[in-house]
């Protein structure tokens, strides 16, 4: 007999997992990797790490898959970032930095223990059930090769569930209406996105474009006065983020419903461990 699997079960397993695929982004050794291939600019460094497994795409493509980052911000890098550092020598450069990063922030004991390989083998099972119709970045990093070690494919399989994830989600707001802006607006006032500091830092965007789609926002009845969602926009939100978990369900009913309560254990443990080792600036998320 199937156990049902409990409500936004799949979503607090992604939660956990997505941000342990992310550690490397903020990584001193991510930066050093990529500098000794003479890529030295942070922003064109994570549009080729993220975007790599697509191959030497143009602009048009980053923005489309990416969402949220200022057009403008992503030509003045790509495709120039590959005439730097070919595709192939840019993945060979991230799983570098990810090994050293995952051994750095969680000590070598855990990437060599049993649970490490636990969780590398659930986490590939679930994403045997990824499908990759209408998610271009799933895809790609889906055909790459599932690395030997334990702690590399447990990250390889994190980057599978959250890009599956994650197109699913570009998706939802596409039919919501939430453009990039809109989308980074509507997420920091949960207070459980990117502070707007690090939004407009990281995603290109000057302050007056954050205003403007404030104000647009506002107009819809999704924002209020002092930039904080109203009852209509905390209703959307809520809806956004259950057809996302409608659209990346398979996975996780896939692997069922003790195989997600026990990836969701591990993932939580090696997370604390990242999070204690400072693994993420410590005002990153919120509303400031």
């Amino acid at each position: 007999m199937t156990i049902p699997l409990p409500e936004r079960a799949g979503r607090r397993c992604h939660n956990l997992i997505n941000p342990l695929h992310s550690t490397h982004y903020f990584s001193p050794d991510l930066e050093r990797e990529l500098t000794a291939v003479g890529i030295e600019d942070r922003r064109a460094a994570y549009f080729a790490v993220r975007a790599a497994a697509m191959g030497p795409v143009g602009a048009g493509v980053v923005t489309a898959t990416f969402y949220n980052f200022r057009p403008e911000t992503v030509a003045r890098h790509v495709p120039a970032v590959w005439e730097t550092a070919p595709a192939p020598v840019v993945l060979a450069a991230r799983t570098r930095a990810v090994d050293t990063t995952l051994r750095r922030l969680l000590g070598e004991e855990a990437v060599a223990s049993e649970e490490m390989a636990e969780a590398a083998e659930l986490a590939l099972r679930a994403a045997q059930a990824c499908t990759p119709q209408a998610r271009p970045l799933y895809a790609a990093h889906a055909a790459l090769p599932v690395p030997d070690a334990p702690h590399l494919a447990f990250w390889h399989a994190a980057t599978l569930l959250r890009e599956h994830r994650g197109d699913g989600h570009l998706a939802v707001l596409l039919d919501a209406g939430l453009g990039p802006l809109e989308a980074l607006v509507t997420h920091t006032a949960t207070g459980k996105g990117m502070a707007p500091k690090w939004a407009l830092a990281t995603r290109g965007w000057s302050r007056e474009d954050w205003d403007a789609a404030s104000g647009r926002l506002r107009e819809r009845g999704l924002l209020d006065a002092d930039g904080g969602l109203t009852a209509q926009g905390t209703a959307l939100r809520k809806e956004i983020e259950v057809e996302t978990d409608r659209l990346d369900r398979a996975p996780y009913e896939h692997l069922g419903a003790a195989g997600v309560e026990r990836l969701t254990a591990l993932a939580g443990d090696f997370l604390a461990r990242a999070f204690a080792a400072g693994a993420f600036p410590p005002d990153m998320i919120g509303k400031g």
